[in-house]
């Protein structure tokens, strides 16, 4: 999966419920943190995307499988 890999500004989409979101990464984590008082799970083999939303400015962890490189 490594040719996935994102980077801090890279462009992105991914799915929320209420429909298609896309934003900017800001961040790439590699080891276990909290974002708003929410704990994620990443490591060097699986990391975590902290991606800010365009539209709403708030920012949200994502796993890469759930990102999408847009174009």
């Amino acid at each position: 999966m490594g040719s996935m890999a994102f980077s801090k500004g890279d462009r992105v989409v991914w799915n929320t419920p209420q429909g298609r979101t896309e934003g900017t990464v800001v961040e790439r984590r590699t080891s276990d943190f909290q974002l708003d008082g929410q704990k994620f799970t990443a490591s060097e083999e699986e990391p975590a995307y902290v991606v800010e939303s365009a539209s709403s400015s708030k920012r949200a962890a994502h796993k890469e499988s759930t990102l999408t490189r847009r174009s």
